[in-house]
């Protein structure tokens, strides 16, 4: 389970942020998690709730949003959201796709409380 690992990288990140706002207490986490990222959102919500304890975080929420895996067939130019692993566009059967989303794990947003 690397989401822990993850978790404790989110962590650093998250001191860090809040020590140069001069924060007291992070009230809200929110994570943009790719289809293709690896990652398992459910693995990392409890991984989360586990390591926030006793923490600048401890009464945070953490939000996720998944982000489909979506392609473009660099051919016909179609736009696709894929559910399956399928790499073969619809339209034309073409291979030659750009990968547009899904495969990222970004930290979009955290809401702080500053005195």
């Amino acid at each position: 389970m690397h989401e822990l690992s993850i978790v404790a990288n989110l962590f650093e990140t998250l001191k860090e942020k809040a020590r140069e706002k001069g924060a007291q207490k992070i009230l809200m986490v929110k994570l943009k998690v790719g289809a293709l990222s690896g990652v398992v959102p459910e693995f990392l919500e409890t991984a989360f709730d586990s390591y926030k304890k006793g923490t600048l975080a401890s009464e945070a929420q953490l939000k996720i949003e998944k982000v489909p895996f979506r392609i473009q067939c660099q051919d016909c130019q179609t736009e696709m959201t894929r559910n399956d692993f399928v790499l073969i566009c619809s339209q034309c059967g073409s291979t030659n796709l750009k990968t547009l989303s899904g495969t990222e794990l970004l930290l979009e947003k955290i809401e702080m409380e500053v005195e």
